[in-house]
């Protein structure tokens, strides 16, 4: 869902190898690229052959002022396979975000890229940001994520709108968000996600009461939540898209459960480095790494369909018996009743869909949790400032989880910084529908331009202090401690922007509020050590190592 965060997981395109290690065919490996200058070359991060490129908030003038040809924008190489290998080689796939990072300080706010069969042109200020999505049109596109195209055309299946463009996109994602974006579908399933947070919150309760030690008559437990995360996410989308419990806090998950998240996990981590080779060559030479991938997907529909004809069967029981699925009064039967009722779509395309909001739902908020978790571990004032504003908010909201989580915008915040710091997917991509400037370089329509949201988000020149962690610099009297002038709203865009934003954005976000907020009330929350998390990409930003958290009783 997420985005998927943009199911989103915008392509932060960067890999673990799971074949051992050297042969591209076989393992997970993707892409990022050196830095060449206009007269010079990145090598190791560092510029060669001139001094580093401008401030990055200067835009470079032109001879007598003219706009600058788009093949001097500095770039990383002109040989996109030259470029591949020596990234594979050199094990950068999985660190791509910090490889973005350094290339922008050594070459400025603009470059180009191209690695494999993909070129893009990557941007970090926010005015540079805003200018090109002022041009993204009424149909916008993002990169379009091949070997999973290929995989729903090799097997004759329908595309959802994260796969799809035009007008055909348009016309299925206004009728999704009426069902996951709106404000009435949010108060529905809201109740939902709340008694999934509770249940987590109880469940962590009884085992800290169970192994925990005790320290001053309370109980606390260090351990590694990551596992019990993705449960919770897995829980959590399913309660809200089928509208029904899978029961996964229980002592003894299903297999079938645990299957998915493993799939889910395979796929994530086959895709980056097929964004750069031909899916269908590697399907016709029978690729193991395509074979993986591929069988990855088929567990994830194989799931979602058997949900799929189980809700199916549920709201046709249902209707004979003369109660339709939003009649008043009625349980509300999930984002999957819902549309089965209107009719709007067909069912190939409402599997499609609810099959790709379920395979963007876990990873890309159990991960994120890990990091607020640890943050907020390691910020024990800040910790205490948002449980003191959730206990007061939750005091007063009567048991109404949206009143709640109005009540305590601190929760959103922490949110907001989590995905500043660690966004999920690392860029937002769009193709200009006419040619645009940026930076005083001509850039032509139909042109990748990716925003990169990990550099962008610890930039000195758009955060003030950006390396703190601040929820509060997301209030409105704070304007996001931001720096640079002007754009403000380009700066929080890990759901992705407008029309072509996260479709799970509101159950994303809704639903690690609620998790925290539960988790807060409960719990005191620690961490061994406040050395920085090693972070990691494979199709999303991720620590390498969990870290491990000390929950205490309050």
């Amino acid at each position: 869902m997420r985005s998927m965060m943009n199911i989103r997981v915008t392509v932060c395109v960067g890999a673990q190898q799971t074949c051992g290690s050297r042969n591209l065919l076989c393992g997970v490996a993707p892409r990022r690229a050196f830095s060449m200058a206009a007269a010079g070359t990145v090598a190791h991060g560092k510029l060669e052959g001139r001094k580093a490129a401008e401030s990055t908030g200067v835009r470079k003038k032109g001879v007598e002022g003219r706009v600058r040809s788009f093949e001097e924008i500095p770039h990383t190489g002109r040989s996109g396979w030259v470029n591949l290998v020596k990234f594979w080689r050199e094990d950068r796939f999985r660190h791509l975000h910090l490889h973005m990072e350094r290339t922008f300080k050594a070459l400025g706010p603009i470059y180009r890229e191209h690695v494999g069969t993909q070129s893009s042109v990557n941007i970090i200020l926010p005015l540079d940001i805003a200018e090109l999505f002022r041009s993204e049109g009424l149909h916008p596109r993002r990169m379009t994520l091949q070997p999973w195209a290929t995989h729903r055309e090799t097997r004759q299946l329908s595309k959802g709108v994260f796969l799809k463009n035009g007008e055909e996109w348009r016309a299925d994602r206004l009728i999704l968000n009426r069902e996951v974006m709106m404000s009435a579908p949010v108060k529905r399933f809201l109740p939902l996600l709340d008694e999934v947070a509770r249940d987590f919150s109880r469940m962590l309760q009884v085992r800290v009461g169970k192994e925990g030690r005790v320290e001053g008559g309370k109980r606390s437990l260090t351990v590694d939540p990551s596992p019990d995360l993705f449960r919770f996410a897995l829980e959590a989308s399913c309660h809200v898209l089928y509208g029904e419990r899978i029961g996964l806090f229980s002592s003894s998950p299903s297999l079938e459960s645990q299957k998915f998240i493993w799939a889910v996990e395979q796929m994530l981590a086959t895709t980056p480095p097929l964004l750069y080779l031909p899916p269908r060559l590697l399907l016709r030479i029978g690729a193991p790494l395509w074979t993986q991938h591929a069988n990855a997907w088929d567990h994830i529909f194989s799931h979602a369909e058997a949900r799929i004809q189980k809700g199916y069967r549920r709201m046709s029981s249902s209707q004979a018996q003369g109660s339709g699925a939003g009649a008043a009064g009625v349980r509300y039967t999930g984002v999957l009743g819902q549309l089965m009722e209107k009719g709007q779509l067909s069912l190939d395309l409402i599997k499609a869909n609810i099959t790709e909001l379920m395979a963007g739902g876990v990873d890309t908020t159990a991960v994120p949790l890990q990091f607020a978790l640890f943050e907020l571990g390691r910020n024990p004032e800040v910790q205490e400032r948002v449980r003191q504003q959730v206990r007061v908010s939750c005091a007063q909201a009567g048991g109404d989880p949206q009143k709640a989580l109005q009540g305590a915008p601190l929760l959103k915040g922490t949110i907001k910084e989590i995905l500043r710091l660690y966004p999920v997917g690392t860029t937002v991509q769009r193709y200009p529908i006419k040619d645009i400037v940026i930076q005083n370089y001509h850039i032509p329509a139909g042109t990748m331009v990716q925003a990169c949201l990990y550099p962008l988000g610890r930039s000195a020149d758009v955060f003030e202090d950006p390396l703190r962690f601040d929820p509060g610099r997301w209030g409105s009297s704070r304007e996001g401690g931001q720096r640079a002038e002007g754009a403000g709203g380009f700066r929080s865009l890990a759901f992705g922007f407008g029309a072509r934003q996260c479709v799970g954005r509101r159950i994303a976000e809704n639903e690690m509020q609620l998790l925290l907020m539960h988790i807060l009330l409960s719990f005191h929350l620690s961490v061994s050590s406040s050395e920085d998390i090693r972070t990691t990409c494979t199709l999303i930003l991720q620590p390498e190592t969990p870290p491990r958290i000390t929950f205490s009783q309050l």
